[in-house]
């Protein structure tokens, strides 16, 4: 995955410091040091150290940047999720009017749904890997969580209109085929679930994988329910059975998408991601020799996999002499990507001298 370079700026009169993105200027007339470490996409390491003498004050610039391998591409498992369920949700669709089963057409609409997501988040996860640009200056990392809300608020809706048709067709019960009904909806167990298997690995640990897996799941489950009910109907003849399995699958699906909504949702206005305890990276940071202090601390997500950190750190000396500045950098970042995951930090250090002039000390600056 492609990352901005590392841009260095000094001038008397700011030190702008610049990791991924960020630059955030500080003013001073002082002594500055500067440590930067990358490591590019072909593993190789890139040290740069600069002192630059100004008068009394020494400013710390950190391009603590340290990459984790990049996601698995699940392009192939999209490409035959996709293929899968177009296929089946035609048959579906087809069967489910000729045998007048809402169960069966409500897992047609699911399964609707379910191709639409995919290709959604297909798409989220080409756009997430497009090189930076000076417009997009991450990329276009987030398009994965708009995918990832996207997918819960299409499935919710879905769910919302079949819950809807099945609270009518109890008042009002119809004919259905129950032995068509099983059939079909057995085959949707296999292709349902065999397309959640491809998106299981990756689930875990990236939201927008996560959407494409519950989807298919949820249909799974779905699947299973309507050839219960298709059972049912066959051996009691009762055919309210089919509208009241579709509402209580309608339900079961809400439940399991709520915490997906919730979740990007979060991640969409920069909430800080639930893997991430931002308490623990504040103390870390606090306990790093050399940092008396620190405020402006923001965690957010980038995409779906990344997570993004700035941070303004006060050194322990007043005029900040004695400090090794590059140590505290590379402290600093070490941790924050091996204990917390947090891929792409960028950290002003500053002395108690220029503190107290710091516009972002305000507590409602950002």
């Amino acid at each position: 995955m492609a990352d901005t370079p590392p841009q260095h700026a000094h001038s008397h009169g700011s030190a702008p410091v610049n990791c991924g993105g960020h630059t955030h200027d500080a003013p001073h007339d002082h002594a500055q040091a500067a440590s930067c470490s990358h490591t590019d996409d072909h593993g190789h390491d890139h040290d740069h150290n600069h002192d630059h003498a100004h008068d009394g004050h020494d400013h710390a610039h950190g391009f603590g940047h340290h990459h984790v391998h990049a996601p698995a591409s699940f392009g192939k498992a999209f490409a035959i999720g996709i293929t899968l369920n177009v296929v089946y949700l035609a048959a579906e669709a087809v069967w489910g009017v000729l045998s007048n089963s809402l169960a069966l057409l409500a897992d047609a609409g699911h399964n609707l749904s379910d191709v639409l997501a995919l290709a959604a988040a297909w798409l989220a996860e080409v756009l997430s890997k497009r090189s930076p640009s000076t417009r997009f200056t991450y990329g276009l990392r987030r398009s994965s969580i708009l995918a990832a809300l996207s997918n819960a608020v299409i499935l919710l809706v879905v769910t919302g209109g079949v819950a809807w048709e099945s609270i009518g067709r109890l008042f009002d019960p119809t004919p259905v085929a129950g032995k068509t009904v099983m059939i079909v909806a057995a085959i949707g167990i296999l292709v349902n679930g065999g397309t959640a298997l491809l998106f299981a690995s990756g689930q875990k640990n990236d939201l927008n994988i996560r959407g494409a897996f519950l989807h298919m799941v949820s249909d799974a489950v779905t699947s299973l329910a309507v050839v219960i009910a298709g059972g049912l109907v066959l051996l009691t003849g009762l055919t309210w059975i089919d509208p009241a399995i579709s509402l209580a699958i309608s339900v079961l699906v809400v439940l399991t998408t709520w915490g997906l909504l919730r979740d990007s949702l979060d991640l969409s206005l920069d909430a800080v991601p639930r893997s991430v305890n931002y308490a623990k990276v504040e103390a870390y940071l606090r306990a790093l020799p050399g940092v008396a202090d620190l405020h402006d601390l923001h965690i957010w997500a980038l995409s779906t996999t990344e997570t993004a950190l700035t941070v303004h750190l006060v050194n322990t000396a007043p005029d900040g002499k004695g400090v090794d500045a590059a140590s505290v950098l590379h402290r600093a970042t070490v941790g924050l990507r091996t204990e917390f995951g947090i891929q792409h930090p960028t950290i002003q250090i500053e002395d108690a001298l220029y503190v107290s002039n710091c516009p972002l000390t305000d507590p409602h600056s950002v």
